[in-house]
């Protein structure tokens, strides 16, 4: 049969939706999105489609004033994350932007109700599943630390110990693929006790074991070798849960085993891997905008390259050289 227009399956439009986070003391503020609309009843951060000549942060502007009488500076925004989602009848882009400028007191214009929310209260079941990464953006960090080269775990707990005060909070991957597996244990033991009442969390680094093993751990951090093996997320959902990948196959898995973020890279040369290929800038853009977790660019970039890597739709970067001391 010839594929003409009347017998060629239909494609969902895609949707261009604006999302804004908006943030005051700490609190994110939330509307519930009507009874009678798609996916009604559930959460929503304020925003709504981009029409035809605006820009995203123009859009975001003129939807906040019209849904929450807030207004938003335009040079106040700054990108969080896009994310692409097939819901079935409809496929949306939610361009995600986050302001902590607002001015004014909210009011739900449309009727729906709006409330101001801890980050850490907002539960996956109450948004639309498009939304759910945007939860996980919000409460990681933007730059994701990694521990570097160690002699031995005393010497790798005492360039931690060193390190440690220019965190001040966020989270920290505890890697050491060169120590034997009970030293890593000792490490992991002092280190955890090292950040208590610190605002640090740390991410173990290797096998799902280590969190039984470890409970007071944050996290997870998976190296790919781990990763590959698993169908099922291996940690319970009140810990974080991170995949390094370096291909777009690795970040589906990644996104199958519900991961809440990957590391992908190296997006640059790295004098480590020498000779290794770098994915380069445009590469690194393509990928991240096709992934639906949050995703940090990694290898060969310094603090300085962080809001060429946001620009890009990436969480951040992570990586070693920016925090980790280099003698101890």
């Amino acid at each position: 049969m010839p594929n003409t227009a009347a017998n060629r399956p239909s494609v969902p439009k895609l949707v261009h939706v604006a999302v804004a986070v908006i943030v005051r003391d700490g609190r994110v503020l939330i509307a519930r999105r009507p009874d009678h609309v798609h996916q009604g009843g559930l959460l929503e951060f304020p925003g709504g489609k981009v029409e035809a000549g605006e820009t995203v942060q123009q859009a975001l502007v003129r939807e906040i004033a019209e849904e929450t009488g807030l207004t938003v500076p335009l040079e106040s925004l700054e990108p969080v994350i896009g994310i692409r989602h097939d819901y079935g009848d409809k496929q949306v882009f939610l361009d995600v932007w986050k302001t902590s400028a607002a001015k004014g007191e909210p009011e739900g214009r449309e009727g729906q109700p709006i409330e101001w929310l801890p980050p850490l209260s907002l539960r996956d079941e109450d948004f639309p599943a498009a939304n759910r990464p945007i939860i996980r953006a919000l409460n990681l960090p933007v730059n994701l630390p990694i521990t570097g080269a160690m002699a031995s775990w005393e010497n790798g707990y005492s360039r931690f110990a060193a390190a440690l005060p220019s965190l001040k909070s966020g989270l920290v991957v505890l890697r050491a693929p060169d120590l034997p597996a009970h030293d890593y244990r000792k490490l992991a033991k002092a280190v955890l006790t090292e950040v208590e009442d610190s605002g640090v969390g740390v991410l173990l680094h290797g096998s799902p074991d280590l969190i039984s093993e470890f409970p007071e751990a944050a996290g997870l951090h998976l190296p790919w070798r781990e990763a590959e093996g698993l169908s099922e997320r291996p940690v319970p959902v009140n810990r974080v849960l991170g995949v390094s990948c370096h291909n777009a196959d690795q970040l589906r898995h990644a996104e199958r085993l519900g991961a809440d973020y990957a590391v992908f890279g190296p997006v640059l040369p790295t004098a480590s891997h020498p000779g290794e290929p770098a994915l380069g800038w445009r590469e690194f853009e393509r990928q991240v905008s096709a992934a639906v977790i949050p995703v940090y660019g990694l290898g060969g970039l310094t603090l300085e390259q962080q809001g060429q890597a946001r620009s890009c739709g990436a969480q951040g970067i992570a990586g070693i050289r920016f925090w980790w001391p280099p003698h101890a």
